[in-house]
C-alpha cells in the first residue's frame, strides 16, 4: 500500500462473513489446502457459562486459569466431542484433523467445498472458514534494554536466575534444534519446580523423524501436521524439531539461557542471553519448510490446533511470530487468542513486515501484543572499497573478499533472462561464466536477500553487493558469499563505477559499532489499523528486531549455530520475555496488566535523546513505533496499570461494527472502540470534540497523587478531569479526557502523550488523533431512475459546511473469458494474467477525486469467488486488494494519481469456465444528475446536520457511482459515496 494517502478496502482470506437476515445460504471459501475450520454454536471451555442443564460452566473467572483437568471441564469437552460427532455424521467420508475444546469449539477437517457449504448449514454449526496458509511474519540486547546491570529487570526480579522463573512461554512457530546451549537444562528450585508442575499439562512429544529431546528448561514440545500435509520439503523433520531455523531464532530470543557463547561465521560475539532467561519453554510446531529457501508456511488449521493445546497445557506467554489479517478482529485465531487472553494468557505477536506503507499492521487484537521492528544501537558492519579508491560501509558479517572483478547482475545474465528479475538476482537468472569469480551487484526485492547470494555462489560468485533501490533498513543478514548491504544513496554510485570498463572491489572484514537507535524498520508494518478505523492504536509497541543474535539451525547458520535475523518475527519474543520476567515477578497479574507496564513505560527518545526516526531518514511517529521502544526496567516499577477484560473486549468488538448485533460478543452491549480501557489513545474519527474514560490501578506499595499532563497534540484542546488522582495501593481510579479541535490540520492524525505524574513515576499514554471535517457515512446506497437518500452528519468544527456533488458516473465495464479456478493465493508481488486471472489496464485520468474496482455477485452463478488486485501499471506494489469469499469484491482508491492502472481480477473458484466482468469508476466533474441539498449550511462543533442526496435522469438497469464532497471552505474536507443502482 503506498504511502501516499492512498487507501484500499481489503478484506482477508481467512475472515469468516457474519451472516445477516437477508443472507439464504452461507458463503464458503473455497480453501486453497483443503481443509476447513469449522466453529460449533457451543462455547468454548475457556468462556461456556453453564446454560447447558447438567454441565456445570467452564469459564475462566477473571485472574484465574484453564484447569484442563477439573470435572467439570472433563465432562464438558466430552459434550463437546459429542456435538462433533453429531454435526460430522452430516458430511461422512471427511477427514478430521484436529479437535478444538479450549479456546476454540469446534474442529477441522479436510473435505470437499460441498461439503464445506453443507456443514455451514448444518444445525449446531456456527461458522466454516478455509484454513489458509501462513508465513513466517540477542548478544548485547541485554544492555540496550535495561535488563542487565545495576537497578536493571533482571535485578529487580531478584537476579538474572530468577528472570521469568516460574513461568512458562509457549512459543507458536517451527519447532525447536535441543542441543543448542540456550536450550540446556537449567538449575532450579524446589519452589519453582512446584509451581510449574502444579500448571504444566503438556508433553514432550518426540517425533518420527529426528526425535527432539526435552528437560528442565524445555518442559514441552508437539507438533502439528495435519493440515500442512504433504507440503514441506524432503528435508523436513516430522518432529518437533526446527529444520528452517525461525522458532529455534525466536525461541532463544525470549527465552534462550544465559551466558551462551555465540559466533556466526567463525567470529566471536560475545556471551548472549534470552529476554526471560530462567523461564521454562513450551514448543508448538505449526510452522514447516515448504520449499529450498527454508520459508515456513502454516495452515490457520494446525495454527489453532497449537493455541488450544499450548493454552490447555498451562503457559503463561505466548509468542506468534506469525502473518496473520490486519482487517478483522473475529477470524478463527483471534478468537482463539481472546479466549486465551481470557485464560490469562499473555500474547505476543509480530506486527507483520508489509511497511512502510499505511494501514500495513497485521493482528489489531486488543486482546494481544502486537510488536514492530526496531534498529539496534549494535550495528555490525563492513565496508566495499572500489578500484577507483572510494569506499562505502553498510551492513554484513563475513570475513570479506580480497581485490575481486566487480559486475552488475544485468550484465552477468543468462542469455534470455527476465531483465526485472535479472538486477534482483532471482534463481535462473545469473551465467556462471559471466559471474564465476566476481562480485555481482544485487537489488533488493521480491525473493530473500539471503537467496540471492545463494544465487551469486549457484554462479560462482565470490561476494555480493546488495543495493537497497528505496529508503530500507540494512541487514546483517548470513549470506552464502561475503556481502555488504548498502544503502539506496550508496548505491547508485557503486553502480556507475560497476559500468565502468575493467571495475573491481574489495569487501572488508566486519566490525561491531555502536550508532544511535532506534529507528523504525523500514519493513516494519504501519498503522493506523484497518480494523477498528483508527480508534485502536497499532501497533502496540516496539523491541528490537534487526540484526537480531540468537541461536537457530544449521541450515540457517550456514552449518553453524547462530545467525543474525531480521524482521517482526524477531521484535515480538522480546516482548514475550519481558512479559515472561513480568509474570515472574507479579504472579497475579492479568495480561493487560502485563502489556500496560510495558506500554506506559516505554520510550520515544533515541540514544542520543532525539526523537525515534525512521530508518529512511524521515521522522518517526506512533504508527511505526506505537508506545515506544519497550523499556523492561521502568516496566518493573510502573506505578499504574490500565486493565481490561474479555467482557470490555467483547463491548469493543460489537462496537468497531465488525459484528451484527445479535452475535454473542455482543450480548452485554457495546462502546465506542475509543474507549476501550487501553494504555493508549487513538480517535480515527473526531468530529469537533469527543471524551473517553480511562481507569488506572496503583500497582505499587505507596500511596501516591498523580498530576495529568498533556504533552504535543498541538490544536487541540484537551481538558483532563479530575485534576489530580489519588490512589492507595491496591486501589483504582477514573479520569476522563476531552478533545476538542482547535485548529489542528483536518483529515490528519496529530500525536502526543498524557502523562500522569507522581513523586516516583510517570505513566505515558501515548495519543493518536484525527479530527474529521465533517463525520460522514462512507457511503449510502439508493435505487432506481430517479430517487433521493438522507445523508447524516456530525461536524467536526464551527462555520460553514459546503456540499458539493461528483457524478453520477455509469460503470466502464471490462470482460474477460477466465477458466481452471486457481484455488490458491494470488502472487501479490509477482502479479500475472493466467488462464485463472485477466489483467485489465485501466486510464485513470489526472483529477480524479475517486476510483473504484468491482465486481458483483449479482453477475455470477452462486459459488463463485473472484478476487481484485490493483497496481500502478508496470510495478509489483500492490495498491489495494479484496479477497473475500464471494464474487462481491471492491478496492477504492480516493484521489489517485493519474495514469494507467493494471487491475487484477483472479477466479478463484467456481465454474470451470467463466466470463469476468471489470466495473470501474474514475470520478472527476458533476455530472447534472446527482445534487445535494443544501450545498451550504451552518454548522456548529459536534453539531448534527444533514444533506439529501438526489438523482435523476438514470438509465434503467445501469451501475452509477457518485461522491458528495464536504468543505469548510478550507483545506478540510471530506466526503460520502453514492451508490445507486437505476
Amino acid at each position: 500500500m503506498s504511502a501516499t494517502a492512498l487507501v484500499a478496502t481489503a478484506v482477508n482470506h481467512a475472515t469468516a462473513s457474519t451472516p445477516t437476515a437477508t443472507q439464504v445460504e452461507p458463503q464458503v471459501k473455497e480453501s486453497e489446502t483443503g481443509a476447513y475450520i469449522v466453529q460449533l454454536d457451543d462455547s468454548p471451555v475457556a468462556e461456556y457459562d453453564g446454560d447447558i442443564a447438567g454441565l456445570a460452566a467452564t469459564r475462566v473467572l477473571p485472574g484465574g486459569k484453564l484447569l484442563r483437568e477439573a470435572t467439570q471441564v472433563v465432562s464438558y469437552v466430552q459434550h463437546l466431542a459429542n456435538e462433533r460427532t453429531q454435526v460430522l455424521d452430516q458430511v461422512p467420508g471427511v477427514r478430521k484433523l484436529y479437535d478444538y475444546d479450549y479456546t476454540y469449539a469446534g474442529f477441522s477437517a479436510r473435505m470437499s467445498h460441498d461439503d464445506a457449504v453443507k456443514l455451514a448449514r448444518t444445525s449446531g454449526v456456527k461458522s466454516v472458514e478455509p484454513s489458509e496458509m501462513q508465513h513466517e511474519d540477542t548478544v548485547d540486547t541485554p544492555r540496550y534494554l535495561g535488563l542487565s546491570g545495576k537497578g536493571g529487570a533482571w535485578q529487580q526480579a531478584g537476579g538474572v536466575d530468577k528472570a521469568g522463573d516460574g513461568v512458562i512461554v509457549g512459543v507458536i512457530d517451527s519447532g525447536f534444534t535441543p542441543e543448542r546451549p540456550s536450550f540446556a537444562p537449567i538449575r532450579t528450585t524446589k519452589a519453582s519446580d512446584a509451581l510449574v508442575k502444579k500448571k504444566w499439562k503438556g508433553t514432550c512429544q518426540v517425533g518420527t523423524e529426528a526425535p527432539v529431546t526435552c528437560n528442565n528448561k524445555v518442559i514441552g514440545a508437539r507438533y502439528f501436521d495435519a493440515g500442512i500435509g504433504d507440503r514441506p520439503i524432503a528435508e523436513e523433520y516430522r518432529s518437533p524439531r526446527d529444520y528452517g531455523g525461525h522458532g529455534t531464532h525466536t525461541a532463544s530470543t525470549a527465552v534462550g539461557n544465559y551466558g551462551v557463547d555465540m559466533k556466526v561465521l567463525g567470529r566471536d560475539y560475545g556471551k548472549g542471553s534470552g529476554i526471560a532467561p530462567h523461564a521454562r519453554l513450551a514448543i508448538y510446531k505449526v510452522l514447516w519448510t515448504v520449499d529450498a529457501a527454508g520459508g515456513g508456511s502454516g495452515t490457520d488449521a494446525d495454527i489453532v490446533a497449537g493455541i488450544d493445546a499450548a493454552v490447555a497445557d498451562g503457559v503463561d506467554v505466548i509468542n506468534y511470530s506469525i502473518s496473520g489479517s490486519g482487517s478483522t478482529f473475529v477470524n478463527a485465531t483471534g478468537l482463539a487468542f481472546l479466549r486465551a487472553a481470557k485464560a490469562g494468557v499473555f500474547v505476543s505477536t509480530s506486527a507483520g513486515n508489509t511497511g512502510p506503507g499505511v494501514s500495513t499492521v497485521g493482528k489489531n487484537y486488543p486482546w494481544v501484543t502486537t510488536v514492530a521492528n526496531g534498529t539496534h544501537d549494535r550495528e555490525v558492519q563492513t565496508t566495499v572499497t572500489l578500484g577507483n579508491g572510494k569506499s562505502y560501509t553498510g551492513a554484513g558479517i563475513a570475513n570479506g573478499t580480497p581485490q575481486s572483478p566487480l559486475v552488475l547482475a544485468k550484465d552477468a545474465g543468462l542469455a534470455g533472462a527476465n531483465q526485472t528479475n535479472l538486477v534482483l538476482c532471482m534463481p535462473g537468472t545469473l551465467d556462471p561464466a559471466k559471474a564465476a569469480g566476481k562480485i555481482v551487484v544485487c537489488d533488493r526485492g521480491v525473493n530473500d536477500r539471503v537467496d540471492k547470494s545463494r544465487q551469486v555462489k549457484a554462479a560462482g560468485g565470490v561476494g555480493m553487493v546488495l543495493v537497497n533501490p528505496t529508503a530500507n533498513t540494512l541487514d546483517s543478514d548470513l549470506h552464502s558469499v561475503p556481502t555488504v548491504h548498502l544503502d539506496n544513496v550508496a548505491g547508485p554510485e557503486v553502480k556507475a563505477y560497476a559500468a565502468t570498463a575493467n571495475p573491481t572491489a574489495t569487501i572488508a572484514a566486519a566490525k561491531t559499532v555502536r550508532v544511535n537507535a532506534p529507528k523504525v524498520a523500514s519493513s516494519s508494518s504501519r498503522g493506523p489499523s484497518l480494523a477498528g478505523n483508527g480508534d485502536l492504536l497499532k501497533p502496540d509497541v516496539m523491541a528490537p528486531g534487526t540484526n537480531v543474535l540468537a541461536a537457530t539451525t544449521p541450515f540457517a547458520a550456514a552449518g553453524g549455530e547462530y545467525a543474525f535475523m531480521s524482521g517482526t518475527s524477531m521484535a515480538a519474543p522480546h516482548i514475550a520475555g519481558a512479559a515472561a520476567v513480568l509474570k515472574g515477578r507479579y504472579p497475579t497479574w492479568s495480561p493487560m496488566a502485563i502489556k500496560s507496564a510495558l506500554l506506559t513505560t516505554a520510550t520515544s527518545v533515541n540514544t542520543e535523546g532525539g526523537a525515534i526516526q525512521n530508518d529512511a531518514g524521515s521522522p518517526g511517529n506512533p504508527f511505526g513505533y506505537g508506545a515506544g521502544l519497550m523499556q523492561p526496567k521502568n516496566a518493573m516499577d510502573p506505578g499504574l496499570v490500565y486493565d481490561s477484560s474479555y467482557d470490555d473486549w467483547a463491548r469493543f468488538v460489537c462496537g468497531s461494527g465488525q459484528v451484527g448485533a445479535t452475535h454473542e460478543l455482543c450480548a452485554k452491549g457495546k462502546i465506542d472502540p475509543s474507549d476501550l480501557n487501553y494504555p493508549t489513545i487513538a480517535i480515527g474519527d473526531l468530529a469537533g470534540k469527543q471524551t473517553v474514560k480511562r481507569t488506572v490501578k496503583n500497582v505499587g506499595k505507596l500511596p501516591e497523587v498523580y498530576f495529568p499532563k498533556v504533552e504535543g497534540l498541538t490544536g487541540f484542546k484537551v481538558t483532563v478531569t479530575p485534576k489530580l488522582l489519588v490512589l492507595l495501593p491496591g486501589a483504582s481510579a477514573s479520569y476522563r479526557v476531552t478533545f476538542e479541535h482547535n485548529g489542528a490540520p483536518l483529515e490528519q492524525y496529530s500525536f502526543g502523550k498524557l502523562n500522569l505524574r507522581s513523586a516516583r513515576h510517570v505513566v505515558s499514554s501515548t495519543l493518536a488523533i484525527r479530527p474529521l471535517t465533517v463525520k460522514a457515512p462512507v457511503q449510502v446506497n439508493g435505487t432506481g431512475t430517479s430517487g433521493s437518500v438522507p445523508v447524516p452528519l456530525t461536524s467536526g468544527y464551527a462555520g460553514t459546511l459546503q456540499t458539493s456533488a461528483v457524478g453520477l458516473a455509469a460503470a466502464g465495464v471490462n470482460d474477460a473469458a477466465l477458466k481452471n479456478p486457481g484455488g490458491v493465493s494470488f502472487p501479490t508481488t509477482n502479479p500475472a494474467a493466467n488462464e485463472h486471472v485477466a489483467k485489465f489496464t485501466v486510464n485513470v485520468p489526472a483529477g480524479t477525486k475517486y476510483a473504484r474496482f468491482s465486481t458483483f455477485d449479482a453477475d455470477y452463478p452462486a459459488g463463485t469467488d473472484l478476487d481484485v488486485f490493483v497496481y500502478k501499471a508496470g510495478t509489483t506494489a500492490v495498491l489495494g486488494s479484496s479477497t473475500g469469499g464471494s464474487a462481491e469484491e471492491e478496492v477504492n482508491l480516493p484521489a489517485p494519481a493519474g495514469g494507467s492502472y493494471d487491475v487484477y481480477v483472479d477466479l478463484f473458484a467456481g465454474a470451470d469456465k467463466q466470463s469476468v466482468k471489470l466495473n470501474h469508476w474514475e470520478l472527476q466533474t458533476p455530472a447534472g444528475n446527482l445534487t445535494a441539498t443544501p450545498a451550504s449550511q451552518s454548522v456548529q462543533v459536534a453539531g448534527q446536520a444533514s444533506v439529501t442526496a438526489a438523482w435523476s435522469g438514470l438509465t434503467a438497469g445501469t451501475r452509477y457511482l457518485g461522491l458528495l464532497t464536504y468543505s469548510d471552505g478550507a483545506a478540510g474536507s471530506g466526503s460520502t459515496v453514492v451508490r445507486v443502482d437505476a
